[in-house]
């Protein structure tokens, strides 16, 4: 997959909204919807009161529940329409939308995911996520889990801005190297792929991984810039590495986030990486 198909294929527009989709991309879809940017004033449910606040240093570990077809392509709280197959969430108090990252602690999946309605209000649930969050998170069938909840504070922050019409600027922060994954042979000069023969790593060490471990594959590039600029992106969704291989005559660098013991584990960031807009990606075995 060549950079400009990438390209090509993250710039269509869909009808869902994933949480890992740019921030304008986003912004302009959830304004169809007839979404807004809000916080909201302080309100009571079941007497008891919430305050509503922007909160970038939120992480709170408590029980999750979801919600399906009840309340599917009704409008949320910020007027945006759920969509239970969409990577999305209630929360109580944090800004509509934010992006929060989603931790299952009883078996260690995490996503991300986009706030964008109020709740829960039962039995001290903290966040209530949509059936797919939660079939993904692995825990739909037994109804509710113990999480931890994150807010991703610089993805919040340029959501609002796109939303507001605002621009906004990332803070300034040193490059990261590209990391290095378990494919046995000696490790590549950086500064000199065209030195690259067979197959191999890119990075400074060897890091070693079990045999038949899984890996989600995003893309495999000519360029290496190309597959540098991927795997930063990817970054967010897990360890990402990237791997070298000559195929008749042609050298070729791919992008692969893992490794992972079990396939399953895979398939919950393979549909992470597909919302971004990723949709070649596929789950390989080495």
């Amino acid at each position: 997959m060549l950079l400009a198909a990438w390209a090509a294929v993250s710039a269509c527009t869909y009808g869902k909204i994933g949480a890992g989709s740019g921030h304008y991309t986003q912004a302009a879809a959830i304004k169809g919807q007839g979404g807004t940017y809000k916080i909201g004033n302080p309100y009571k449910i079941m007497g008891k009161w919430y305050y509503p606040k922007e909160d970038y240093s939120y992480s709170e570990v408590g029980m999750a529940s979801w919600y399906g077809k009840d309340f599917h392509a009704k409008k949320t709280a910020n007027g945006e329409n759920y969509d239970m197959h969409a990577l999305t969430a209630a929360h109580r108090t944090l800004p509509l939308p934010s992006i929060v990252k989603v931790t299952n602690l009883e078996n260690g999946r995490s996503l991300v995911l986009r706030v964008n309605d109020r709740g829960p209000y039962a039995k001290d649930r903290i966040i209530d996520i949509s059936k797919r969050g939660a079939q993904l998170l692995g825990y739909q069938t037994q109804g509710v889990a113990k999480v931890r909840v994150e807010v991703l504070p610089e993805e919040s922050k340029a959501l609002k801005a796109a939303l507001l019409g605002q621009e906004y600027k990332a803070p300034a922060s040193a490059s990261r190297p590209v990391q290095t994954a378990g494919v046995a042979g000696t490790a590549a000069k950086k500064s000199d792929p065209l030195e690259l023969k067979g197959a191999g790593y890119l990075g400074t060490g060897a890091i070693s991984y079990p045999k038949d471990s899984w890996f989600v594959q995003a893309g495999a590039y000519s360029r290496q810039s190309a597959a540098q600029d991927l795997s930063k992106k990817l970054d967010k969704y897990g360890a990402t590495n990237i791997y070298y291989v000559t195929v008749n005559g042609q050298q070729f660098y791919r992008v692969r986030l893992g490794p992972y013991a079990h396939k399953q584990e895979a398939e919950v960031t393979l549909a992470r990486v597909k919302h971004y807009g990723i949709y070649d990606a596929k789950v390989v075995q080495d």
